[in-house]
């Protein structure tokens, strides 16, 4: 009687460790389970916002399409245009020092974010609509997957728009979308059309030869003239470069010629 009381106590234990092996594997990622605001944070309020630039979409965290608590999501391609308004929430100490979505480690005192559907990383202007104060943040994480929420702030980032309090504000999103620089210069140079800029029109043929000689040596620019009638309109070019016509453009106007415009063909 008392081995086998013995061997139903020995059963027990191990199924004990078991359950507590299991619970510990489920909550082991994080050190606490509710998340919370620091108790010691420095002063985040000269945080400042992050620097919009062009980085290339991640490799981690932007499978098109993924799935979460039962519910699909489709990344977007792009974040270019895109614009929401909705529920903001934001996310600290539990989540602070872990790996975010695309394999970066969540700061809770930077200026980041978490996002259902944008390419990570990208760079989104938040606005509280409740006091207009804003904040540009770095969203490189998934999340909020709650129904009436849009967007996971970071520690700081909800400090900035006063909403540490409340917990939630309603928010106005705008992507700051940066080309890839390489791509602009590309079709810069790819452009076939042709760039001039009309200076001048005058009945006085003598008149616009003379300041079409005087540009094209001040400028170092070809010069044509079109006649409609008796009226003769002095333009500078061709400029293969729109960029580089503006500019030329520009320059005549500070100097004396602010009637000047651009002719594209």
């Amino acid at each position: 009687m008392l081995m086998r009381n013995s061997n139903a106590l020995s059963l027990l234990s191990f199924i004990l460790l078991l359950v507590l092996a299991g619970c510990s594997s489920q909550s082991g990622r994080y050190k606490i389970a509710d998340d919370v605001a620091p108790t010691d944070a420095p002063d985040v309020s000269k945080v400042e916002d992050a620097h919009p630039k062009f980085e290339p979409y991640s490799r981690g965290g932007n499978r098109k399409e993924y799935t979460v608590l039962g519910k699909t999501y489709r990344v977007l391609d792009t974040g270019k245009g895109y614009q929401k308004t909705g529920i903001a929430s934001w996310y600290g100490a539990k989540f602070h020092g872990h790996l975010t979505s695309n394999g970066e480690t969540y700061d809770m005192y930077s200026m980041s974010a978490a996002h259902k559907t944008l390419p990570l990383p990208s760079y989104v202007k938040v606005t509280n609509l409740a006091n207009d104060k804003s904040v540009v943040v770095r969203v490189n994480d998934r999340g909020p997957f709650h129904d009436n929420r849009i967007i996971d702030l970071s520690y700081a980032a909800a400090h900035r728009l006063d909403m540490l309090k409340t917990g939630t504000a309603k928010v106005q999103l705008e992507v700051i979308y940066i080309e890839n620089p390489e791509s602009v210069a590309l079709a810069a140079l790819q452009e076939t059309k042709l760039h001039y800029v009309q200076v001048i029109a005058s009945s006085d043929k003598g008149r616009i030869d003379h300041l079409a000689q005087t540009l094209a040596d001040q400028y170092q620019v070809q010069t044509r003239i079109q006649q409609s009638g008796n009226l003769y309109r002095l333009q500078l070019g061709p400029i293969g470069r729109q960029q580089i016509a503006a500019q030329l453009h520009q320059t005549l106007q500070q100097n004396g010629y602010p009637q000047s415009y651009l002719v594209t063909e």
